[in-house]
């Protein structure tokens, strides 16, 4: 898995965004089938010119398809999404997908992730994880018996830290990562200011270096190029120990 990844939420005509993400260094698209751009990653991703088994594309079931058929049918959907523009992308599989939150009862909760566990069989999903899921939630698929999540997506920044869950997961072999990393532009903190001027880099970076230090994997969004483009020139240099 790459270590960092476009997010798409909020850009329903994604492929743009994708196709510069991917053209400068990105190796991952987070998407969801909440946010209507599956087809969209589809076309940024044939556009960029990156070969498809080099791009590891991201989406996740939203909660009202909760149930072993509802799940199943999304997941086809998704995959037809994906692959509808052929001659951009002609292999149509994801490699991560995730139950998109924990809302709906452990049941409904069991019976998605059994659907996606399914899926992966199949060939359509390379690895299943969830997002938005507690340590208790989790807890709920092993003693179930089934095959762990390899990823819990989660809202993380430095004022949204959820340590209890980070820590279950490390524990657990579990990646771990960040949504909403960029603190939803709320940049004018005055640390996060002092160690922009400190360190040379924009606020944006700062946020996503201080996400990769800890061990997670951020997802910054947008949808404007020179924004994607900065958010991704995070590595050569490091935060020191103070100030992470």
């Amino acid at each position: 898995m790459p270590s960092i990844g476009l997010g798409v939420y909020l850009n329903e005509e994604c492929a743009e965004a994708c196709r510069v993400a991917l053209q400068n260094g990105y190796r991952m698209i987070d998407g969801a089938r909440y946010y209507e751009n599956e087809v969209q990653v589809g076309v940024g991703v044939g556009k960029s010119g990156v070969k498809r088994e080099d791009v590891f594309i991201t989406s996740k079931v939203f909660h009202e398809d909760f149930t072993y058929d509802g799940t199943t049918a999304a997941l086809k959907d998704s995959i037809a999404n994906l692959g509808s523009c052929k001659s951009y992308l002609p292999n149509t599989y994801y490699n991560l997908y995730l139950t998109h939150s924990a809302i709906g009862g452990k049941d409904a909760r069991l019976a998605a992730y059994r659907a996606l566990l399914d899926g992966k069989a199949n060939g359509m999903i390379k690895s299943v994880g969830v997002s938005n899921y507690s340590a208790k939630h989790i807890e709920e698929i092993r003693e179930a018996g089934l095959e762990m999540p390899v990823v819990n997506q989660i809202e993380l920044h430095p004022f949204c830290q959820q340590k209890p869950i980070v820590d279950y997961c490390r524990k657990n072999n579990i990646i771990v990562q960040a949504y909403s990393p960029l603190v939803r532009g709320a940049f004018d903190n005055q640390v996060i200011q002092e160690l922009s001027t400190k360190y040379s880099k924009d606020p944006a970076q700062i946020l996503v270096k201080w996400s990769l230090q800890r061990g997670f994997v951020p997802l910054p969004k947008s949808s404007q190029p020179e924004r994607i483009i900065s958010n991704g020139q995070v590595f050569g240099w490091e935060i020191e120990p103070t100030d992470m």
